[in-house]
This record gives structure tokens, C-alpha cells and sequence, in this order.
């Protein structure tokens, strides 16, 4: 457990001065106002922008480099009859990204279609191929949504075919970008827009943003935000600027509704009706399902369910919802079995094991969910993890790292291995020649083996401050609510209390967990450790004195209400 060392800029008093001014200007509780002042937000304005965001703080989309170039194209293909693609991809983020662009497109007359590749027969991203399928569909005019920004082949046939390609993306481009009609990626070097850091599906929304400008649409636009968040959230990217606009505001959306038939029949499926939906719900029950359908069979089910917006298709939605819960079953299982043979390579393998970078593989691995296994390979060893699928003499992976190891940075140093690459500094995927697998995991490892100390391999706990138990109460719980949601960028605050004494239990729960009850002075409170079940004798023999490092939550059952302690460390 690491507890942040002072600022290098401002004292203790500096910042406790600050945190008292925001009390005093915006009526904050004082360890909401600290906790603000941790994250940067130490004047009232900027604290009130983020604890209150609004459309207002939009930045306006057009400050995109080739935005207006994209949107005047699209415009035009409507108004002259045009057929108009979306190619979008298979994850959360590309699926709300063509549901979004292809519904605006729709609701301003034009005509519009959409295509998703499939995983294991189409490959990633935006290729030549769909570029000529497209085109025999009578295609004019394609847009990209979250792919494009690495495919210059598909470009180049697009110029051949007579098609005007616009790319949207935020994953990080080459030095030389497609030459498309438009290229509209904020990570661009010669962008000038503010915010660098949004999703596919961020992106694709100030698209829609720019349309509903342009054709004085504005009042549409908060009817998108549900969808701007569900894949801002699965995506993962930092909760700050427009992306915590986005998904604040789109959570609030998904907890109120009302829905179209399409996302009523996933809440319903997902046992979510009439719940608050934070980014809990996002992440682990609603985006896994979308993601389902991409992984397992074809991302098509995800965006057939959210483009049902008619009333008389509430039993086809219905069907398609029971289908994707059917098919994150399966991506369970899938996953489960492929996480215990790749654990058990890198615990009895050397090779992999000795590095700081794991690559393992496997043949015939399910494409679908490779990409799971790594992050829970990174969770379980805190190294840079490469998991790849061999199917012949071909090998298809996915990557996650680690804070402070540029993934894609490490991938540009075997550029001659692969037959395609992409993705960003925390998530990548590749295609190779199996024969190359072994070439591939040496000289990674070399690269991770230069590249981090044994220290950057420890996983570390930021406290946010020290908070004795007696001082928790239904305020601070409120003012903590007025900081979600919570993800990289802004994390869940963590505090820590010292002697807490377990007053009840620990009891195992599913064999993973443990529930107590701890205690601190005159206030009890009941906790939880997930998946700390292994640990469960160092919480006994030291249960009269343990320092715990906890969140707080709420939680109801039944029907009671009451703050409990999410135990992340003791010691």
C-alpha cells in the first residue's frame, strides 16, 4: 500500500486552504473538497464545472481537424439521395458508434446502412474488402466509426472505387495518415482540438453534435448521450473533460430513461429496470452483453437490438436480448477455460515467466475473448500481457498493459513481425505468422525487461487520505455520489483507518470472498474483501488491529439501505 507523497508544488496548508475555499464557496462537504483539490479541481470554478457537468461544456465540434469537411459531405449525400455506409467495428465502442451515426443519418432523411466486421471471418478494422463490398451495395459516401485511422490500403480503393471515405477514430495514427476525403481523429498531431482523450464512440458523438448544429437539430442531441456512454465507459478511457460530460449525463439517462424498445429490452435482460445505472452496471453487466455478440458470434445481434426503436419491434428486441445473454454464457465459459491453460503457461513455462512482458498462446483459443484473458492475466501478475489465438500458420492477438508501459510503443519495436497491428498505450491487436511467435515473445521480453524495474511491476494502492470510521456519514456518501463516475482518470477515492477491529466474522462468500463486520470507536460497519478468500487467516489473527484501505458504497438489500466498506488492502 503506497500513500501519495506531498505535491512538489503546493504545501499541506496551501492545499487544505484551498479545499476550505471550496467548502466555503460551492457548500462541499470537507473531504469531498479535498479530494477535488487531490484531482486538480482546487478553484471553484473548475470543482463546480466537474461535480456539476452540463451540455454547455461541450467543446464545439468543428474545432476538429477535417470534422466540417465530413459532416458537409454527409450532408450533401442526404440531400442528394445518396446511399451512405457506416463500417463500424465489433466492440461496445465501434457498436454504439454505429448506432448512433446510422440513427442521426436516419432521422435526417437519409439513406444509410450499416456494416460490422466479423471477428473471425472479417478481420479488424477497415479493409479493401469492405471497401469493394460497400461499394456493390451502391454505397457513395462511407464513414468509419472507431477503426480507419491505420488503414491506408482500404484508402487507396476507396480513391479507386469512386467512394469518399470519412474516418473517425481515436486510436493512434502513423505518422502518415490514410488519404481519405476526411480524417477525423483528435490524437491527430495537427488537430487543434482540445480534448485528446475520447473514445470511438466520443468522437462519433461530436459527429453527431456537428450534424445537429448544421441542421438546427440541437434538441437531438441529448437523446445520444445514452448510447455516447455506454461506449465511453466499456471503452475505458480517462472520466475527465467531455468524457466525464459524456458519461455522467448518459448515466443519468440510462437510470431515468425512458428507453427505446431496443435498450429497455437489455436493461430487462440484464435485471437492471428500474435500478440507478452507474459505471459499475456499465462495465460488468450491460457492456459484457453488447460486447457478447461481437466476441461470439456477430456484432450485428448488438446493433440490430439498439437500432429497434419502434414499438411493434419490442418482441424482436426481446429475442435479440435473450440471445446476446446466451452468448455472454458462452463467453464466460470460453473464457474461464482459456484463463486457467494461459495461467498455468506462464506459471510452469519459464520463458514466459522470467520476463516482464508475458506472451503465451494457444491453438484454436476463442478470438472472441482473448482479449479478457490478458486483462485478467495483467490483474492477476502486473506485467504487460500478450494473449494470441493460432489458427494454421497464422496467429491473431490482443494485448493490455500496465500504467507506465506504452503497449503500441513496444509492438512499433517489431514492426517486421507483424502482418498488422494497432491500438493505443493500454490495449493493442496484432496478426502474425505463427512461425514468428517465438521471435515475437523474445524480443518483447527484451523490450519489458529494459524497459521496467521490478518496482513498476508491484501493484500499489494511491490513499486518498486517512478517515476514520466515526466520521463516515450519509453526507459524505452524497458528496462522494457527486464524483462519479469513477474510472481511469478519476478514481474511486480510497481511505485508509487505523486499529479497525473485526467485530464479526470474516465469513466466505461464494469461496472468493470475505464479509465482516469491522469496527472503530462507537461506529460498525459491514465490509467486504472480493476475492480475498486466500487471506482469510491474516484477517483472523489480526483482527483486534489491522489498517484497512476501503471505498465506500452504498448498498440495499432487502429493501434496507446502508454503507458498507469495499476492503481493497489491509495491513
Amino acid at each position: 500500500m503506497r500513500i501519495p507523497a506531498v505535491w512538489k508544488h503546493e504545501s499541506i496548508a496551501d492545499r487544505e486552504s484551498m479545499a476550505v475555499e471550496l467548502c466555503r464557496e460551492l457548500n462541499l462537504h470537507p473531504v469531498i473538497a479535498r479530494l477535488l483539490v487531490l484531482r486538480g479541481f482546487d478553484e471553484p470554478d473548475a470543482a463546480s464545472r466537474f461535480l456539476r457537468p452540463s451540455l454547455d461544456h461541450l467543446h464545439d465540434p468543428f474545432l476538429a481537424a477535417d470534422l466540417r469537411v465530413g459532416v458537409e459531405r454527409v450532408l450533401a449525400a442526404i440531400d442528394q439521395g445518396e446511399r451512405i455506409a457506416i463500417h463500424g467495428d465489433y466492440d461496445v465502442d465501434g457498436v454504439t458508434s454505429t448506432v448512433m451515426l446510422r440513427r442521426m443519418i436516419e432521422l435526417l432523411g437519409g439513406q444509410v446502412v450499416h456494416f460490422i466486421p466479423e471477428r473471425l471471418t472479417d478481420g479488424y478494422g477497415l479493409q479493401a474488402d469492405g471497401i469493394d463490398r460497400l461499394k456493390a451495395m451502391g454505397v457513395h459516401v462511407i464513414v468509419s466509426v472507431d477503426c480507419g485511422i491505420r488503414s491506408r490500403e482500404a484508402s487507396a480503393r476507396a480513391r479507386e472505387v469512386g467512394v469518399d471515405l470519412v474516418i473517425t477514430d481515436h486510436h493512434e495514427p502513423d505518422a502518415e495518415l490514410p488519404r481519405a476525403l476526411a480524417v477525423i481523429n483528435p490524437r491527430r498531431l495537427d488537430c487543434g482540438y482540445p480534448d485528446k482523450d475520447l473514445s470511438g464512440a466520443g468522437v462519433t458523438f461530436k459527429f453527431v453534435q456537428a450534424l445537429c448544429l448544421r441542421s438546427e437539430r440541437t434538441n437531438w442531441l441529448p437523446a445520444f448521450l445514452k448510447l455516447a456512454a455506454l461506449g465511453t465507459l466499456a471503452d475505458v478511457v480517462p472520466l475527465r473533460g467531455e468524457n466525464r460530460v459524456i458519461a455522467r449525463l448518459g448515466l443519468d439517462g440510462l437510470s431515468q430513461g425512458p428507453h427505446t424498445v431496443g435498450l429497455q429490452a437489455l436493461i430487462d435482460v440484464c435485471g437492471l429496470a428500474g435500478k440507478t445505472i452507474g459505471s459499475y452496471e456499465v462495465g460488468f453487466i450491460l457492456a459484457p452483453r453488447i460486447n457478447a455478440a461481437g466476441r461470439m458470434s456477430s456484432p450485428d445481434l448488438a446493433a440490430r437490438l439498439l437500432l429497434a426503436v419502434e414499438p411493434s419491434q419490442a418482441d424482436e428486441a426481446a429475442d435479440l436480448a435473450h440471445q446476446l445473454e446466451a452468448e455472454n454464457d458462452r463467453r464466460r465459459m470460453e473464457e474461464a477455460d482459456i484463463f486457467n491453460v494461459a495461467r498455468r503457461q506462464v506459471e510452469i513455462d519459464p520463458e514466459v515467466s522470467a520476463h516482464n512482458v508475458l506472451v503465451v498462446w494457444g491453438e484454436g483459443w476463442h478470438r472472441g475473448v482473448i482479449g479478457i484473458v490478458a486483462s485478467k492475466l495483467v490483474e492477476r501478475y502486473c506485467k504487460p500481457t500478450i494473449v494470441l489465438s493460432v489458427d494454421g500458420k497464422m496467429a491473431y492477438g490482443s494485448g493490455r498493459s500496465i500504467p507506465g508501459f506504452n503497449l503500441l510503443g513496444a509492438l512499433e519495436t517489431c514492426t517486421d513481425v507483424f502482418e498488422r497491428f494497432g491500438g493505443h498505450r493500454q490495449a493493442a491487436g496484432m496478426e502474425l505468422q505463427t512461425k514468428r511467435l517465438g521471435e515475437l515473445r523474445g524480443r518483447l521480453a527484451a523490450h519489458g525487461d529494459e524497459q521496467l524495474a521490478p518496482e513498476d511491476l508491484v501493484p500499489r494502492l494511491n490513499i486518498d487520505a486517512e478517515l476514520e470510521l466515526t466520521a463516515i456519514d450519509e453526507a459524505l456518501v452524497q458528496g462522494l455520489k457527486a464524483l462519479e463516475p469513477f474510472g481511469p482518470g478519476n478514481p474511486r477515492p480510497l481511505f485508509h483507518a487505523r486499529p479497525v477491529e473485526i467485530v464479526d466474522g470474516p465469513h466466505t462468500v461464494k469461496e472468493r470472498h470475505l464479509r465482516m463486520t469491522v469496527r472503530q470507536g462507537c461506529r460498525r460497519f459491514r465490509a467486504i474483501a472480493w476475492r480475498a478468500a486466500e487471506r482469510e487467516s491474516f484477517f483472523v489473527e489480526r483482527r483486534n488491529a489491522l489498517n484497512l484501505a476501503f471505498s465506500l458504497t452504498e448498498n440495499t438489500f432487502r429493501g434496507e439501505t446502508f454503507i458498507e466498506l469495499n476492503v481493497a488492502d489491509v495491513k
